[in-house]
């Protein structure tokens, strides 16, 4: 396939991607809320996994066709394009005022996941049994998320989930019917758009002479990551800061425990992980999640300079990318000035701002209630 076809069928593919996540994400919600599944757990489990539903097809299908370089960059790249760009582009929109369980909770289980994928794959395979373990977490999250629910209901009363449920029964026989069709379509969309994005995707990777691992990490990541892009964006033009934080970081814990640990347990060897991703491109993925922290916590908002931060993170990461993969002669020159200027820097930044957020709490303890 020639160069100019192999970007049309990228694009026909990702299109379609998305529109399958779309019809899963609003059947699935729509039969999940008839049955009276409260909106937080709905949010957090359909939504969430709906978004991640183009990285779970692309990475199952390359998985299945001996391309696992595409399988483990997609989920790698996407996690990476999450925070970097699309964390920061929100941000860089208008700033977004971070809650405290997101802090406290599931931001340092992103961390704690992310270093779990690093710490598995430093031996060159994701394992099934690997897989196992990962897909286990996710069932676990997905079962803590269920009691939470669960508590908070008890504690407010019944009467919001009753008026819900009774309002789900309402709904004609043919509704239903049609939400299970939007599955169904949905599902079949996102395993056609997998097949064409990753037969361009390999096109692509043998026209530009780069690694198929580059393309997972760049072009392949970033049409997987267009629902996170548009939900995240379009919630904080409207002021919805917590939701465009809360799919970033519940999409990240799907990808890495749901879809790399689901495409790991069925691919019939588990899944190879090149050198270049276990020293380079997950560790990137994991001082990623850890940079969250510091800039969630600092008076609870990402502010626009951080989104241009991040932003700007996400641009030296690509350009180092395709630098590496051409063998540039300038790459050297590169990483001495990523290595001994500009991750010193960033570094630096984070960690005097998080030092003075401590200071202005110890002297105003009550500014800390504001936030």
């Amino acid at each position: 396939m020639t160069f100019i076809p192999a970007i049309l069928l990228l694009s026909a593919g990702l299109a379609v991607l998305i529109f399958g996540a779309e019809y899963l994400v609003r059947g699935a919600s729509r039969i999940a809320a008839r049955f009276g599944l409260p909106p937080l757990i709905i949010g957090l489990t359909i939504v969430a996994f709906g978004t991640s539903a183009p990285e779970l097809a692309v990475s199952i299908r390359s998985a299945y066709a001996g391309q696992p370089e595409i399988a483990v960059g997609n989920v790698v790249g996407s996690n990476i394009f999450n925070i970097l760009f699309i964390l920061g582009l929100s941000a860089a929109v208008r700033p977004i005022t971070v809650k405290r369980q997101l802090i406290r909770f599931d931001t340092p289980l992103m961390i704690i996941v992310s270093l779990v994928v690093l710490g598995i794959s430093t031996d060159g395979i994701i394992s099934r049994l690997n897989g196992a373990l990962l897909f286990g977490g996710i069932v676990l999250y997905v079962l803590f998320l269920l009691s939470v629910s669960r508590r908070r209901k008890h504690a407010s009363g019944h009467h919001d989930a009753a008026a819900h449920s009774e309002h789900a029964q309402a709904k004609p026989q043919s509704q239903v019917w049609a939400d299970a069709a939007l599955v169904i379509a949905g599902t079949i969309m996102l395993l056609l758009g997998a097949k064409w994005s990753l037969s361009a995707a390999i096109d692509l990777a043998h026209s530009f002479g780069v690694s198929e691992l580059v393309i997972g990490l760049t072009i392949v990541a970033f049409g997987t990551s267009l629902p996170e892009i548009a939900t995240s964006v379009v919630a904080s033009l409207n002021n919805e800061g917590d939701i465009s934080v809360g799919n970033i970081v519940g999409s990240n814990i799907f990808n890495l425990l749901s879809v790399l640990g689901l495409t790991a347990l069925v691919a019939p060897a588990g899944i190879a992980v090149s050198p270049h991703a276990v020293y380079i491109d997950m560790p990137v993925m994991a001082l990623c999640a850890i940079m969250c922290l510091p800039i969630f916590f600092t008076w609870h908002v990402i502010s626009r300079w951080e989104g241009w931060l991040l932003l700007s993170c996400y641009a030296v990461y690509v350009v180092f990318l395709f630098l590496d993969a051409a063998q540039s002669a300038i790459l050297p020159h590169f990483n001495n000035i990523l290595m001994y200027g500009v991750l010193p820097g960033v570094m630096l930044i984070l960690f005097a701002t998080t030092v003075w957020e401590l200071i202005e709490r110890r002297r105003s303890p009550a500014a800390v209630g504001r936030h």
